[in-house]
């Protein structure tokens, strides 16, 4: 039988989960065992996961669940360099080049254990199955658009939370951009993406025009001055081998209406990232990063974007996902077989 645990999420400001009360009953009722953590900060309340009939484990006890289990959450695990024998359901941010993902990797295999990567759960024309990118693109798009409102009252953007939903996000920034005067302009690229729309839609809803670029436009591999004649810059590329440099290093200094990019695919450590003027995520207490003074460029870069709205992303990721839960069962095959074999070819270099 496969018994899929539901592990707290132990980074602060996560609040999201790929599994909801109803999926689990649907896991449930196909013959599967669940297993859910307590949580003090999961959006969805855990009375609600006993009510659809899991089975209900302490917050932070998946090193003890059975060898069988596959844990499954959604940032990453505590630092601590242990081994790591279950098989694991994540983001593991770790076939990229990232500093901390061969640590991951190698900690997989002294336990001998299996990462089952979120990003890399692809159907089979290589489209992922799931994907919190609208969220993350809306979410992202009023961080940066709060940081641009921030530069004009002359200072840098403060601290930023979770919302009750995207209305109450929405009714925020609209209050903050009357405040600053005529709306900036905003370009966004990756706009035909998920990410790209959700950015495109907060833009739309908060009346900044935007201008929409995809591959068609930055096929010509750059230089791109069109960017750096726009107040707000959103990258929706992710970080990958082919990407163009939309903003090279010395775009700091030089002549620009740019003064603010919200990198909201960030991955800075990638020896691929397409923004080349900043080399660290930003987070929720300093959600800018300021890179140069005069005239300002802000950069935004927080990696867990979709939390600041934590019921819609969830409900949405988990009724995405939920279909190839229910095929946990032929791990061998089809998305997850892809997954493990991604997992393999890395492993392989360790």
């Amino acid at each position: 039988m496969v018994h899929l645990w539901v592990r707290a999420e132990q980074r602060l400001n996560e609040d999201r989960v790929g599994l909801t009360a109803e999926g689990a009953a649907a896991l449930i009722a196909a013959g599967m065992r669940v297993t859910v953590e307590h949580s003090g900060t999961r959006a969805i309340g855990i009375d609600a996961y006993r009510a659809a009939g899991a089975a209900i484990a302490a917050e932070g006890s998946w090193p003890d669940a059975p060898e069988d289990a596959i844990i499954f959450g959604l940032k990453e695990l505590p630092e601590d360099g242990t081994p790591l024998p279950h098989r694991h359901i994540m983001f593991g941010h770790a076939y990229k080049g990232q500093p901390a993902g061969r640590d991951l990797l190698a900690r997989f295999k002294a336990g001998r254990g299996v990462l089952y990567d979120l990003e890399y759960l692809v159907d089979g024309t290589g489209r992922r199955v799931a994907a919190f990118g609208y969220w993350a693109g809306f979410a992202g798009a009023a961080v940066s658009l709060k940081a641009w409102a921030a530069q004009r009252r002359g200072s840098i953007c403060g601290p930023v939370g979770a919302f009750p939903d995207q209305a109450a996000l929405t009714a925020e920034l609209r209050a903050e951009l009357d405040a600053a005067g005529p709306r900036p302009r905003a370009i966004i690229i990756g706009a035909l993406g998920r990410v790209g729309s959700g950015a495109a839609d907060f833009c739309r809803a908060v009346d900044v025009p935007v201008t929409s670029w995809d591959k068609a436009e930055t096929a010509h591999g750059g230089p791109f001055p069109e960017v750096l004649a726009h107040e707000v810059f959103l990258n929706c590329i992710l970080a990958m081998p082919g990407v163009p440099v939309f903003v090279p290093a010395p775009a700091r200094t030089a002549p620009r209406a740019l003064s603010v990019i919200g990198d909201i695919a960030c991955d800075p450590a990638s020896e691929f990232s397409p923004i080349k003027v900043y080399d660290r995520t930003t987070t929720w207490d300093a959600p800018a990063l300021r890179v140069h003074d005069d005239p300002p460029l802000d950069v935004m870069a927080i990696d867990n974007l979709p939390s600041m709205l934590p019921v819609e992303s969830s409900q949405d990721y988990a009724a995405q996902l939920l279909p190839s839960l229910l095929a946990l069962n032929a791990m061998e095959t089809g998305v997850w077989g892809r997954a493990r074999a991604e997992f393999d070819r890395h492993i392989a270099a360790i």
